[in-house]
């Protein structure tokens, strides 16, 4: 199947970072919020992001006015219509994502392909939810979306080769670097990321290193750009306890177990940047 025209199911930090990589190579877009207003910033983030590549003499004013012309803006479930791919970008909250998956699901026609960017949830339970599991995947895209070139192509249980094979065809089209994986808690990059940021606390918590020693040794030592700690603080603290759990959870094995310094900084609301405090104050 080829995929002209992509549905975006939330117009935050993803959703529109995925609508702009979609339209500034030419492929159509249907952006759907609940409120103008989120539709509204959304496109105004495209906009913005656009013009720094301007600036950076990556994009011509043409292109910007082109690639803006292809992204709909929209609160109307019903336009989702003329989409081959509906991708759900909603918030990471399953009750929310099975809400949404099932009123598309019903909406779209059967030969249309589900994708969601979720980057912690089974595939294999979403697809559940819809009546298309083999025409049902993973698309984790990486914040900043239209800077960062992997895209994790999940696969679920039932996933059908055909739908893979269109969907990674579109994330080259989209000049990124798609892998595949199977389906399972974190996928590849975040299973093996946050296990290292929490290894990280309990370095700092045992007094071997300061911060600042510890998250030089990874960027002079792993050539890693930022950090671990400093990582941490951008993910946001809360996240990566949370992100924890379920891996502690869903595998019930003890070497998930989160940092006691990770939990006790949560408990004081020491979040990270968002809250101008983590393991580092901003």
């Amino acid at each position: 199947m080829a995929i002209q025209t992509v549905g975006i199911i939330g117009a935050g930090t993803m959703g529109n970072g995925i609508a702009q990589a979609c339209a500034v190579v030419g492929v159509n877009v249907v952006m759907v919020d609940v409120a103008q207003a989120a539709v509204d910033k959304g496109l105004a983030t495209v906009s913005g992001s656009l013009d720094r590549l301007i600036k950076k003499e990556k994009l011509t004013e043409a292109q910007k006015v082109t690639a803006l012309g292809l992204i709909k803006g929209s609160t109307n479930y019903e336009d989702l219509k003329s989409a081959q791919l509906v991708i759900e970008a909603a918030t990471e909250n399953h009750a929310l994502k099975l809400k949404i998956l099932k009123q598309v699901d019903e909406l779209v026609g059967p030969e249309v392909i589900i994708a969601s960017n979720t980057s912690s949830i089974s595939i294999t339970q979403l697809a559940a939810a819809t009546s298309r599991a083999d025409r049902f995947i993973g698309m984790h895209f990486f914040n900043p979306v239209p800077m960062m070139a992997l895209v994790e192509i999940i696969r679920g249980y039932l996933t059908s080769d055909a739908t893979h094979d269109a969907v990674k065809e579109l994330a080259v089209k989209l000049g990124k670097s798609p892998i595949t994986v199977k389906n399972a808690p974190g996928f590849v990059v975040n299973r093996i990321l946050i296990p290292m940021i929490n290894e990280a606390f309990f370095v700092l918590s045992e007094g071997i290193a300061t911060a600042q020693d510890i998250d030089d040794g990874m960027k002079l030592g792993c050539n890693q750009p930022i950090g671990p700690l400093a990582l941490a603080d951008m993910i946001g603290l809360d996240v990566c306890l949370a992100v924890m759990e379920v891996y502690l959870e869903q595998f019930g094995d003890s070497k998930y177990r989160p940092c006691p310094l990770l939990k006790e900084m949560v408990a004081a609301g020491q979040l990270g940047r968002k809250t101008k405090r983590g393991v580092y104050s901003y």
